[in-house]
């Protein structure tokens, strides 16, 4: 089966589409700014709000107003000892600034998806907030080029293996593409579908995990690859014999199970 016929492709967002972490890393620099905290450094308040984070993605989800309430939370914690006045403001703002932060779409994604959109079934899955998921993809305008958006609250296997069943999609023809292992990558696998991993250099640090762990104990495969564009070389048709030379592939395939 060549990977030009007829594939279905799902697309994470969330720094696979469109950048979105690096605003975070932001609120956090601004956030540990405003403390001017006397004893801990940048390192020591991203553990205390690692930990808050951890804690409020299995109770609350995710998104800017989650962010917004770790902000406090870790504000709360780190000064206890120094100050007992009401959170200020600015905290939750540093957060919550984010729901008006204009999208910045990666680099080729637009014009990436128009070229695989004749040729692929393509369908979006984004976890988090509905409301604040549902308000990124309109204003990303990439809308339109989906066969379907889909926001879920969390990846796990159960979520691929669902879609792949209420959908129809054939598991052997089925990719998901996104640069979270934690989310996109290993749960693919663990759910018998393929899997396309394009590393974000900001990816949220509770997103990274070992994928290689995941490789041996599953039958789909697995594709690394270094920029978005990149997928046109897996996805699309080879072009005439006189333009191959700018055509290749700068990824990395390794086949886990044999596909008909």
């Amino acid at each position: 089966m060549s990977l030009s016929d007829r594939q279905h492709l799902i697309f994470d967002a969330d720094d696979t589409l469109w950048e979105n972490n690096r605003y975070f890393e932001q609120a956090f620099d601004d956030f540990v700014s405003f403390l001017n905290h006397e004893h801990l450094d940048a390192a020591a308040i991203r553990e205390v709000l690692d930990t808050i984070q951890r804690e409020h993605r299995d109770q609350h989800g995710y998104g800017s107003r989650v962010f917004a309430r770790s902000l406090k939370e870790t504000y709360i914690r780190v000064m206890a000892a120094t100050s007992d006045l009401p959170v200020p403001p600015e905290v939750e703002h540093f957060g919550l600034r984010i729901l008006e932060q204009a999208m910045e779409p990666i680099p080729g994604v637009t014009e990436t998806l128009a070229a695989l959109r004749p040729h692929h079934d393509l369908i979006l899955l984004t976890k988090g907030n509905v409301e604040e998921q549902r308000a990124k993809i309109e204003r990303s305008d990439i809308a339109y080029l989906f066969d379907e958006a889909l926001v879920v609250a969390e990846k796990h296997p159960e979520t691929y293996r669902n879609l792949v069943r209420e959908h129809d999609l054939d598991p052997a023809r089925t990719w998901m593409i996104g640069n979270s292992p934690r989310s996109d990558i290993n749960p693919a696998l663990q759910a018998h579908i393929n899997a396309v991993f394009i590393p974000h250099p900001l990816t949220w640090k509770l997103e990274v995990e070992e994928i290689s762990h995941i490789r041996h104990h599953h039958p789909g495969e697995l594709i690394e690859l270094e920029t978005f564009p990149q997928l046109q070389d897996v996805f699309l048709p080879e072009p005439p014999a006189d333009d191959r030379s700018h055509h290749l592939v700068h990824g990395r395939s390794t086949d886990y199970g044999e596909r008909d």
